[in-house]
């Protein structure tokens, strides 16, 4: 029977076909996990180096996030990406939290900060000098330009406003050449940086533009700009939201024409999106390929001034870096007075020489300086709060501080004279004075 005999083995066939596939099963179930999505963003995020500087306390050499919870004390917006931050007192130096502090990265034009702190108080204001050509020809492509053009006069003050304003590349490479050349002040910044003991900055071009090997932290950032904003000059340039800055000479024209530059600080001036920040008196923002996103910012608020540093968030909200800063400090107001400290911002090497004050040796390793100063707030992290009062210990950096006073030593002035433009400034919004 020949039909019966073509329709078992067709029933054979497609019975070893099922067997196959059943057998099959789990392979193909288990194709798509051979495949697996890619990992998460936050798991493609370069890692912090496991050991860190300890200038200014051994937690803040620790990678991840560094506050002492204890009651009372407000927990840390969530919404903060930056590889690296600190929010700090300015004028105490009393670091309230941390994260990755110490971490070594490109800092783009927060950079201009030392460049400040190093040149400005070596070239007189008022002084007028003609630009050479070969003043910008090395200027790096792509930079931020304020419009200095060669062959045309500019004082050391409009340099300045170009610098702190628009991020000039070009008024710094002018200002280099007025202090002996790129080489001289970039041999200039290190010495300063090292003098602040800013050690986990290197210098390679004095005006942040991405180099090999030119690094700096939130920490030495935050130094950097609490010196800074010690000097007058230093404080009015970078509070400025507008300033009218000179055009070229045209000829027949008896008058030189200006233009109008705005500060690129988005927490000083506003913009869409970004209401200017309450109490906000700059200090330096910057941006490159391989540094992402930087700020650095000191804010004042009944009677308090901080300081925040926030480096490369990987948000993609807009302006995410000045709004993770406007959040560290709303943070830090709220927390000023309540938390203990977890470090501190240290004094100049010329400062600590025989003071004894932990942390002013600029000594990283254990049993070095930093180990008080990094044990002072009681030993409590984010993972573990709770210690010691450390009443004593306050006690003993207020005595510190007295002593760094009567020597005429480096200390912030208790009440910086910010402007008052800045001090009355309210973030709409807030019912904060």
């Amino acid at each position: 029977m020949p039909a019966v005999k073509k329709t078992a083995q067709t029933y054979l066939s497609r019975a070893a076909a099922a067997v196959a596939a059943a057998a099959l099963l789990p392979v193909l179930t288990a194709a798509p996990a051979l495949a697996a999505p890619p990992a998460d963003k936050e798991d493609k995020q370069p890692k912090p180096p496991a050991v860190m500087s300890t200038v200014g306390g051994l937690k803040l050499g620790k990678p991840g996030t560094q506050v002492n919870l204890a009651p009372g004390v407000p927990v840390l917006p969530k919404e903060v990406t930056g590889r690296s931050w600190i929010v700090a007192d300015a004028e105490s130096g009393d670091v309230l939290a941390s994260h990755n502090a110490h971490w070594r990265l490109p800092p783009a034009s927060t950079l201009k900060m030392l460049f400040a702190d190093t040149v400005l108080p070596k070239l007189p204001r008022n002084r007028s000098h003609v630009v050479a050509p070969e003043e910008l020809a090395k200027v790096g492509e792509g930079s931020s330009l304020v419009g200095v053009k060669e062959k045309q006069a500019y004082t050391v003050h409009d340099l300045w406003l170009g610098v702190f304003l628009r991020s000039g590349n070009d008024a710094v490479h002018v200002l280099s050449a007025m202090n002996g050349g790129i080489d001289q002040t970039v041999r200039d910044m290190n010495a300063r940086a090292a003098e602040l003991q800013a050690l986990d900055t290197h210098v390679v071009s004095p005006d942040g533009y991405d180099a090999v090997g030119q690094v700096s932290s939130a920490y030495d950032l935050t130094l950097i700009a609490r010196s800074g904003m010690q000097n007058k000059d230093f404080r009015e340039y970078c509070s400025t939201p507008r300033a009218k800055f000179p055009g070229e000479v045209k000829p027949g024209n008896k008058k030189r024409s200006t233009f109008e530059i705005q500060n690129t600080n988005r927490l000083l001036t506003g913009d869409f999106g970004i209401p200017a920040y309450q109490g906000i008196a700059g200090v330096k923002n910057g941006s490159t390929t391989h540094a992402g996103a930087t700020f650095t910012g000191v804010a004042e608020r009944n009677g308090k001034v901080l300081l925040v540093t926030v480096m490369n968030p990987s948000a993609k909200e807009g302006h995410a870096v000045y709004k993770e800063a406007a959040r560290l400090l709303d943070w830090g107001f709220s927390a000023a007075g309540r938390v203990r400290p977890v470090g501190e911002l240290v004094a100049p090497k010329s400062a600590g020489a025989g003071t004894g004050e932990s942390g002013g040796t600029g000594q990283t390793g254990p049993g070095g300086g930093d180990q008080a100063a990094g044990d002072r707030s009681g030993g409590a992290t984010v993972a573990a709060a709770g210690g010691a009062s450390g009443a004593g210990t306050a006690l003993a950096v207020v005595g510190g501080v007295l002593v760094l006073l009567a020597a005429g030593w480096f200390m912030v002035n208790r009440r910086w004279p910010l402007p008052d433009l800045v001090r009355r400034r309210r973030r709409p919004g807030s019912g904060s004075e």
